[in-house]
C-alpha cells in the first residue's frame, strides 16, 4: 500500500467549520458585514490587545503597518534575514531601505545584540524602526527591544504570523502574549492554511494605539471614511443643497490613498470557528515538539533543533542536520514533504541588487545550510510522526 503523503503543514477543516461557512454564504453579507468585527474582537481578546483589524492576508497586514507608521523613501528599517520575504518587502513597498541584522543561532530569532550594535554605532535618527519576527512560533523577547526602541525613538512591528498563542516571560516572569501590544506598536498575523488559524487567505493587525487603529481602518478600504466627525468637505457640498447642517446617509470621503485589503465575512466566520479550538491545536503542536525533541536528543547528526521552549507556538519544528539535501530528498522519496525555512532574505537576487552578499549574515547563512522543517500540524498522527522520526534515523543509520 502506497504511503499517504505527509506534508510539513496542513490545514484542519472540521464539519463545524464547513457548516459556519455555508451559513454565512447564505447570510445577507458576503463582505463588510458583522462577522468581520466579531472576528476582530474575538482575536483581540485572544491575544490581549485593545484593537484588531482583519485584512486580506499577512502581507497586506505588513504593508498597512508600514503605511500607518509613515515609512517613506530612504527610511531605514531593521529586520531578520531568516523570514518570509514579506517581512522585508513591506518596507520596500513604501520606498524604505531594509537593513538586515543577523540571527541568534540558539533561538533562530533576530539577535538583539546585532540590532543594538547597528543602532548604537549609527547617528541618531539613522533608523526608523525594527521588525522582529516570531520565527517558527518562538516569541521574540520584545521587552528588550522596546527599551532599545524607546531610547532611539524607533517603532516596532512584531511579525507574529507564526505565533498566535505564543508568549515570552518578561522581567517580572509575566507571560507576554504575541501581539498583545504591550511592547510593539503593531503586530501582524497570517491565516494562511498552514498557520494555526486558517481562513484560506487572511491576516490580522493588532495594536493598543487608537490613532494607529483608526489609520489602519481607513487605509484598509481605499482611504475612505464614513465617519462624519472626520469629514473635510461641507454638508452643503455633500448633500448638493445650500444650508445643510447634516451629511446625507450616502456620503463618504476618500481622504488618503488606501488599498482594498478587506477580508470577507465567510472567511471571518471560518476564522472564528478555528479560533475556538486554537488552544487545543497549540497543545497538540507542543506534544509533537516534545516527541521530536526527545527522539533527536543526543543524535550525532543533529547540529541543533527547535526543542521544548516556554511559550513556543510551534508553527514549525526545525532541526539542523548534516547532509540536509540528502535527508530532504530521502524523505521525499518516502512521501514525507519536509520544507526549508528560509532561504536568507538578504541573498535573494532582489536584495543582492542592493549590495547584500554572502558573508554579510554568517550565522543566518550557516543556519540555512542545515535547517529543515519537519511535519508539524495538529492532525499529524502518532504513527505518521513515528514514521518521520524513523526515516530520519534510518537515513543517518542511527
Amino acid at each position: 500500500m502506497k504511503q499517504k503523503p505527509i506534508p510539513y503543514g496542513r490545514q484542519h477543516i472540521t464539519e463545524e467549520d464547513i457548516a459556519v461557512v455555508i451559513e454565512n454564504l447564505q447570510a445577507d453579507y458576503l463582505t463588510q458585514g458583522p462577522k468581520i468585527l466579531e472576528f476582530e474582537q474575538a482575536f483581540a481578546n485572544y491575544v490581549g490587545s485593545k484593537y484588531a483589524v482583519a485584512v486580506s492576508n499577512g502581507t497586506a497586514a505588513l504593508h498597512l503597518c508600514t503605511l500607518a507608521l509613515n515609512v517613506k523613501e530612504g527610511d531605514k528599517v531593521i529586520t531578520t534575514p531568516i523570514t518570509f520575504a514579506a517581512s522585508a518587502n513591506c518596507v520596500r513597498y513604501c520606498g524604505g531601505e531594509v537593513v538586515f541584522a543577523d540571527i541568534d543561532p540558539e533561538t533562530y530569532l533576530i539577535d538583539y545584540d546585532s540590532v543594538k550594535r547597528l543602532v548604537e554605532t549609527s547617528p541618531k535618527g539613522t533608523y526608523k524602526g525594527i521588525i522582529p519576527v516570531d520565527f517558527a512560533g518562538r516569541a521574540v523577547n520584545l521587552e528588550k527591544f522596546k527599551g532599545l526602541a524607546e531610547e532611539h525613538e524607533l517603532w516596532i512591528i512584531e511579525d507574529a504570523c507564526h505565533a498566535p498563542g505564543g508568549h515570552f516571560l518578561d522581567s517580572n516572569s509575566i507571560k507576554q502574549h504575541c501581539g498583545n501590544g504591550n511592547f510593539a506598536d503593531l503586530a501582524i498575523f497570517s491565516f494562511h492554511p498552514v498557520k494555526h488559524i486558517a481562513t484560506g487567505e487572511g491576516g490580522m493587525i493588532t495594536t493598543n494605539n487608537q490613532e494607529l487603529y483608526q489609520k489602519l481602518m481607513t487605509l484598509r478600504t481605499h482611504g475612505i471614511t464614513k465617519d462624519s466627525d472626520c469629514y473635510q468637505n461641507s454638508p452643503d457640498f455633500a448633500s448638493g443643497l445650500p444650508g445643510q447642517k447634516e451629511y446625507p446617509a450616502w456620503y463618504m470621503e476618500m481622504q488618503t490613498l488606501g488599498f482594498n485589503y478587506r477580508i470577507t465575512d465567510f472567511q471571518c466566520a471560518l476564522g472564528l470557528s478555528q479560533l475556538n479550538r486554537a488552544e487545543s491545536g497549540l497543545v497538540r503542536r507542543r506534544e509533537i515538539a516534545s516527541k521530536y525533541e526527545e527522539a533527536f536528543k543526543g543524535k550525532t547528526f543533529i547540529k541543533g533543533q527547535s526543542a521544548v521552549v516556554e511559550g513556543h507556538a510551534y508553527h514549525l519544528y526545525i532541526i539542523e542536520a548534516e547532509n540536509r539535501l540528502g535527508l530532504y530528498n530521502y524523505l521525499r522519496d518516502h512521501h514525507i514533504y519536509a520544507q526549508i525555512h528560509y532561504i536568507p532574505c538578504h541573498l535573494m537576487p532582489y536584495y543582492r541588487d542592493f549590495g547584500w552578499k554572502e558573508g554579510d549574515m554568517p550565522k543566518a547563512e550557516e543556519y540555512y545550510k542545515h535547517c529543515i522543517s519537519l511535519p508539524m500540524f495538529p492532525t499529524l498522527t502518532d504513527d505518521e510522526q513515528d514514521l518521520v522520526i524513523s526515516k530520519i534515523c534510518e537515513f543517518y543509520n542511527e
